[in-house]
């Protein structure tokens, strides 16, 4: 990775403190560039991205920073709040901060998305998240459960997530400004929201079974999503956007195979 893609540049890395988030900002400040911290603690910007308060808080003080070269919606993981962090935060943190990214010369954003997102889900919570509409869907997850399908409220949250990049990356808001907006979809790795996987060893081979991860291992390292991160939000990356990336050790292509291009 070219370093001067990434060196003198400002980013916004939100769940900074822990996992995929620490990781990607430490690759960053390493390459030259300045990050702004976000997270719930031992950050720059503290705000809770599960409630509208601590999102519009986010927005508000990254805003008073000045401009910014790149956006990466890291936060998400957590046994509560799913969908109201992983979706409807991580949605909010783009949308408010794209009027700062269209001020760069080479503007990026990026979000985390998960191989849970593979899972099938109710489409009545998918459209409710699609159409911005939290109480709808955070109403039907927690009067069903089975709505939220396999992967429960964190896997729907994270397909309604992919949809969304794929929906809004190519529209005048962001690709016509000049925006990438890509998704990297996470398999299994070793972070403090992944350790109840591996607290017991049948939850651990049951979640490997489910998901394969054939190159590299299981768990992966959340260095080797960042790395991936880093790239898709540097100045090199000139004609990437509306991917959702996999970065899963091969468990997409273990599970789905050819199923895209029959």
């Amino acid at each position: 990775m070219s370093v001067e893609g990434i060196a003198g540049r400002t980013y916004v890395v939100t769940g900074s403190a822990s996992g995929i988030g620490a990781a990607t900002a430490a690759l960053l400040r390493a390459r030259g560039a300045t990050v702004i911290g976000c997270d719930l603690d031992d950050a720059d910007v503290r705000a809770d991205l599960s409630t509208p308060e601590g999102r519009r808080s986010l927005v508000g003080q990254v805003s008073a920073a000045g401009a910014v070269d790149a956006v990466l919606a890291v936060a998400g993981g957590g046994r509560t709040g799913l969908l109201a962090t992983n979706y409807f935060g991580a949605v909010a943190t783009l949308e408010g901060l794209r009027p700062l990214l269209a001020r760069s010369q080479a503007p990026r954003a990026v979000v985390v998305s998960s191989t849970s997102s593979l899972a099938p889900a109710d489409e009545r919570v998918m459209q409710a998240c699609l159409d911005g509409d939290e109480a709808a869907a955070v109403a039907l997850v927690e009067a069903d459960p089975s709505a939220g399908g396999p992967a429960g409220a964190y896997g729907i949250a994270k397909r309604a997530l992919n949809r969304w990049v794929r929906r809004a990356a190519p529209t005048p808001e962001w690709a016509g400004a000049g925006i990438a907006l890509n998704a990297v979809a996470s398999g299994v790795v070793d972070t403090p929201a992944a350790a109840w996987i591996f607290a017991s060893e049948e939850v651990r081979a049951a979640v490997e079974a489910a998901a394969p991860q054939p190159f590299g291992g299981f768990p992966g390292r959340p260095e080797w999503v960042a790395e991936l991160l880093c790239w898709l939000t540097g100045a090199d990356n000139r004609f990437v956007t509306g991917q959702i990336i996999f970065a899963d050790g091969g468990a997409e292509a273990a599970l789905l195979g050819d199923l895209h291009w029959r």
